[in-house]
């Protein structure tokens, strides 16, 4: 609508708009009590009487509309445009390095951990839009899914293709996760660097060690949050392979380096976190999106355009018209 745009500066003035019904009251007694019964030789004389009265209405009309006017024009009424400028600082680049080693097809999780995991990792993609982010996987072995970019759908759809595959060497490297990761960090001019390393086993496998990886993050000024995955106790994992290719599933007891991730969390300033269900999964990446903030300078400005001249005008103009008529039309009954 027309006036959607429209803001009042001083709205309080809109409290004698209530003077009007009393304005009205007043005119309609009035009008009463100057109709006294006059006896006419003729009916001739009504439609005079009409006529000045029809004027006397138009008058009184006149004057509560520039009252209406007036009143809406001491509001101050006006538009506003508002301009907005944004300047982005050097935003945060960040890698999720995620296992995808056969126990994260464990049933812990519905409807298994690793889809579980794809889910939230894309909930929070989409909850940084000004910064850039590299997907890792890892198991026996590490590589890089995509490196760092700002293109949110190739992360996204990436993220959807990520599954198991018993082609990748088994085991669980997470040495190699993290030092994967960082090699796609070291070169960064980011405001912040970060990694997300997602695992649900120790490392039991890989040609570099954990704290070596840990510490070219610290060298490269890279800050690790850790994620460790699986619930309490035992789950039901994938324990071997039928002839058909189907995994056989068994409880097995969840083991997970929780030392040796917080080890490496604390010498690189970030933090462990223990995910044992969806629900604490979800709030644990949005506790890294609060702690990871991009900073974003707004600038709005503000452009009004001021429209009680024009109410005043009315108002003005509707007065003059009034007078007018008083000291023309109707000073004939005088």
């Amino acid at each position: 609508m027309i006036f959607n745009d429209v803001t009042f500066e001083n709205p309080a003035w809109f409290w004698l708009l209530a003077a009007i019904p009393a304005f009205i009251a007043w005119y309609v007694i009035r009008r009463r009590q100057s109709q006294v019964p006059v006896k006419l030789s003729s009916t001739s004389a009504f439609s005079s009487s009409s006529f000045w009265g029809t004027i006397k209405h138009i008058m009184f009309a006149a004057k509560m509309l520039a009252w209406i006017s007036l009143t809406i024009a001491m509001a101050r009424p006006r538009t506003v445009d508002v301009t907005t400028d944004i300047k982005k600082t050097r935003g945060i680049d960040i890698v999720m390095s995620i296992d995808i080693s056969a126990s994260m097809l464990a049933k812990d999780f519905r409807p298994n951990r690793m889809e579980v995991v794809k889910e939230v990792a894309s909930e929070f993609v989409e909850n940084r839009p000004n910064d850039r982010i590299g997907l890792v996987v890892f198991s026996g072995e590490s590589y890089t899914k995509t490196p760092v970019t700002s293109d949110k759908t190739i992360i996204q759809n990436t993220l959807k293709g990520i599954s198991y595959s018993s082609e990748i060497e088994g085991g669980t490297a997470i040495g190699m996760g993290l030092a994967t990761a960082v090699n796609r960090l070291k070169d960064s001019e980011a405001k912040g660097k970060v990694i997300i390393l997602l695992t649900d086993g120790v490392n039991n496998t890989g040609f570099i060690e954990p704290k070596t990886a840990a510490d070219l993050a610290i060298e490269y000024d890279i800050k690790v949050y850790s994620i460790g995955v699986g619930s309490m106790g035992y789950a039901l994992s994938p324990v071997a392979i039928d002839k058909d290719g189907n995994f056989q599933y068994r409880n097995t007891k969840v083991e997970i380096d929780e030392d040796l991730l917080e080890e490496i969390s604390a010498a690189t300033g970030g933090q462990y976190f223990r995910a044992n269900n969806e629900d604490k999964l979800k709030s644990i990446y949005e506790e890294i999106n609060k702690l990871e903030k991009t900073e974003i300078k707004e600038t709005k400005y503000y452009n009004y355009d001021e429209l009680y001249p024009l109410l005043v005008l009315i108002s003005g103009g509707l007065l003059l018209f009034v007078a007018l008529l008083k000291y023309t039309v109707m000073r004939s009954l005088v």
